[in-house]
């Protein structure tokens, strides 16, 4: 778009007083500029006008379209270069030598920023422009992709640098230096002081606080084509962020030795199909790590893959992962997928190679996430936690096709950018995270501990020391023999509560005491048999009371829960006994059976619904425990015996009764075979403990029964492990958000010292510019601080103020 604009440099938008060829007047548009190459406009095509030969017009790239304007440069003795003149007005120039074209700052933000969000191309971003510029004619429009392009790479390299405060320092920046890394993970140096324990802890803080967890993976759709032109590629920022760099990379793929390894486990479909030769390709994926706890890339630990998801890649990144600010910190969790395998021969190959290590006296301990268990066998269940690494790859992938084609430097650049807002994201949600964790964890320490409590308290005492024991022995030879773990698992081969008869038993023995109401009153004789026969389901049990029971006279008790004062339907009713309310006492109600005198009566049905729900809750624990199929006779009996509303209700009434307390409610969620009890290994599992009727009798059912001691043992040691885990957790999130803060405060630290060191050598832009990030560090830390106190007032608030 030719606006017939004047714009001059470094005097304000006034002529520079040292050009004496400038006047308004003369200006006319001609296309006489014979630096203009005609071959790089196609027929139709546009060509830009020139005010004069001095003074051609320049190309301005705008978000709101293109346009070509007269540039008008200071010629002052000590004037800068035109390029830097040109950035000076926020015109970052295609060429440092001869600019013909610049494209503005927000312009280049503005398609750094689609390229983030929404994975725009810079083809499709300048088709955009092109369109903007003239919806009719986009194709007249002048084609400056190709500058686009280049400019946007240089445009990157100086926000990473300007961002991690190396446009205000001589240094150059070194391996990993220009990424963000995670605020909650311990960073001795940074977020964490070793020397005192904790930045606010004492020394006996727990060892296990100082671990770096780390998860593995790779991604399969960031391919990447042999280049084109491999010997005019230049890198930018070659191994200063997340991609490490590629010399040093390449001779350790030069050496290694690649040992592939039958595995003994499921095969792993995505592994296997990478693992094949694609001879068009460069890169068939990139692979590396991130913080498991958070979710945020490890600096300079990101891979090429050359031929599939091989160890020789994965080894090179976790070694770089494990040296990145881990000073100090002497153990690591390092999670993969094929982690059985991985692990078995990792310290050898890494002995073996002069490009691996890992920091001295650092212990490493394998996991599997959680999303790739179910490829394995049953063994490695016990052996596993935790994943994160999938999601991280979602932005990638949206890019990745676009970076397919790129010059070898260029899409590393890309990736990298990406990664690093990836970080940023995560910064800065990282407060809302923790306190959603936290809350998280607080409640699943209070109900694991109740689920644990609940179980031990049942359990011999001989039998938790033995299994305390097992316990212990497991946990410290888990490094070395990871079938130690083994112990956690189910190797699935008639209880003590009082069953129903032997309620009826006790019933009839304390009939013959003297104190009994059955030793003077007739009507009592045989009430305990009654009640044993007569099952709430059993409507059959009816006739034989009625015809087999002469010394029985319960003709009060029918007349008057069913009156009828037909005689022949009376008459009836006594041979249709499934229409007949059976007179129980937990039927009649306590204010009716009071009224009777038979309120002795109720306590022994008491007795009998006692041992009905203990016989029904020992047939469900027995079916869950062999992954057998609840039938619904099974079901509707636990309910109706064990749980029956109306029952319980009216014969909890009596007085030192707590059975509401003991036998809770049963769920339709207790009695499912996939829950904790019948497979614990299942997805959605990992939280899930047992439901309240497995504590009712742990030693009945464990004494004499080898079956399910074994069960009981591994629940027990499962529902330990979860209670151990979540109220470490509740710990460790405390931690976490001291560090987070821990970390917004170093940050802001040091750019209020950038700040003073500009201030002093007079470079007001670049004091400005480290006053605004040493305030933003400091609104996160003071945000995070807010936060966190509001769920757990022990954060310290350590935030700079900045001096004015």
């Amino acid at each position: 778009m030719k606006v017939g604009l004047h714009i001059h440099l470094a005097h304000d938008g006034t002529p520079c007083p040292s050009s004496t060829e400038y006047s308004s007047d003369l200006f006319e548009w001609s296309d006489t500029d014979e630096h203009i190459d005609h071959n790089d406009y196609p027929e139709g095509t546009s060509i830009p006008l020139v005010a004069d030969s001095d003074h051609p017009a320049t190309t301005i790239v705008n978000k709101s379209g293109v346009h070509s304007v007269s540039i008008w440069y200071c010629h002052c003795p000590g004037a800068l270069n035109p390029d830097m003149q040109l950035f000076q007005a926020g015109l970052f120039p295609a060429s440092f030598t001869r600019p013909k074209t610049a494209f503005t700052f927000s312009v280049l933000d503005d398609f750094l920023l689609d390229n983030l969000e929404c994975g725009t191309s810079a083809m499709n971003y300048y088709s955009k422009i092109r369109r903007l510029t003239s919806s009719i004619f986009p194709l007249m429009v002048l084609d400056r992709y190709r500058e686009l392009m280049r400019t946007v790479r240089q445009w990157r390299q100086c926000k990473l640098y300007k961002w991690h405060g190396f446009a205000h320092k001589n240094d150059e920046p070194k391996t990993g230096d220009l990424a963000l890394f995670c605020p909650a993970c311990p960073q001795p140096g940074i977020n964490l002081d070793r020397s005192t324990g904790t930045a606010t802890q004492p020394d006996d803080t727990p060892s296990w606080l100082f671990t770096r967890t780390l998860v593995m993976d790779g991604n399969f759709k960031a391919e990447h084509l042999h280049p084109v032109n491999p010997s005019n590629e230049v890198s930018l920022i070659d191994g200063l962020a997340f991609m490490v760099g590629d010399e040093r990379y390449k001779s350790h793929l030069a050496v290694a030795q690649d040992h592939v390894q039958k595995s003994d486990c499921n095969n792993h479909h995505a592994v296997n199909q990478a693992n094949a030769s694609r001879q068009k390709l460069e890169a068939t994926g990139i692979g590396g790590c991130a913080c498991a706890r958070h979710g945020c890339f490890v600096p300079h630990s990101m891979v090429d893959f050359q031929k599939g998801e091989r160890q020789m890649n994965m080894d090179y990144a976790l070694s770089q992962a494990l040296n990145y600010n881990t000073d100090g910190i002497s153990q690591a969790i390092m999670f993969y997928d094929i982690n059985c395998q991985y692990n078995k021969f990792l310290k050898d190959r890494i002995a073996s190679s002069m490009y691996l290590s890992i920091p001295i006296g650092m212990d490493i301990i394998p996991g599997i996430g959680l999303w790739h268990v179910h490829g394995h066998q049953d063994s490695c269940y016990v052996r596993i936690d935790g994943e994160i690494m999938e999601t991280l790859w979602a932005s990638l992938n949206i890019i990745s096709p676009s970076a397919r084609g790129m010059g070898t430097p260029h899409r590393k650049e890309v990736l990298d950018y990406q990664m690093n807002d990836s970080n940023f994201m995560k910064m800065i949600r990282i407060t809302k995270f923790l306190c959603r964790k936290f809350k998280e964890a607080v409640q699943g320490a209070a109900e694991s501990t109740l689920s644990f409590q609940n179980l031990n308290e049942t359990v011999q005492p001989a039998m938790v020391i033995l299994w305390e024991a097992e316990e212990a022995v497991a946990q410290a030879n888990r490094l070395e023999d990871p079938t130690a773990m083994d112990i956690y698992e189910v190797w699935l081969e008639k209880g003590k509560s009082p069953t129903r008869k032997q309620q009826e038993l006790r019933l009839l023995e304390a009939q013959n005491r003297p104190d009994h109401p059955a030793t003077n009153s007739p009507s009592w004789r045989g009430a305990a048999t009654w009640l044993a026969t007569v099952d709430g389901n059993e409507q059959d049990s009816l006739v034989d009371t009625v015809h087999n029971s002469p010394d029985e006279d319960y003709s009060d008790l029918d007349d008057d829960h069913n009156p009828d004062p037909d005689p022949e339907t009376h008459h009836a009713s006594i041979f249709q006994p499934e229409l007949t309310i059976l007179p129980l006492p937990s039927n009649l109600g306590i204010v009716r059976c009071n009224e009777l005198g038979l309120t002795d009566l109720m306590k022994e049905e008491t007795a009998f619904r006692e041992g009905q729900a203990n016989d029904a809750l020992h047939a469900i624990r027995v079916h869950l425990g062999d992954k057998a199929v609840i039938f619904w006779n099974t079901i509707r009996s636990a309910k109706s015996q064990a749980s029956s509303t109306r029952a319980w209700t009216q014969l909890a009434k009596l007085p030192d009764h707590d059975l509401l307390k003991k036998y809770l409610p049963l769920k339709k969620e207790h009695l499912k075979a996939n829950a904790a009890v019948a497979d614990p290994n299942a997805r959605g599992q990992r939280d899930a403990t047992l439901a309240w009727f497995w504590s009712i009798n742990v030693q009945g059912d464990t004494s004499g029964n080898d079956w399910m001691t074994e069960f009981y043992q591994v629940n027990w040691l499962r529902t330990k492990a979860l209670c151990d885990r979540w109220n470490e957790e509740v710990i460790l999130v405390k931690h976490e958000m001291q560090w987070s803060v821990n970390f917004f405060t170093y940050k802001a630290k040091q750019w209020l010292s950038l700040m003073d060191n500009a201030t002093y050598t007079g470079l007001t832009g670049h004091a400005c510019y480290a006053a605004r990030q040493c305030h933003i560090y400091r609104q996160l830390a003071a945000h995070a601080v807010e936060s966190f106190q509001k769920v757990i007032p022990v954060i310290q608030p350590e935030v700079p103020v900045v001096s004015s």
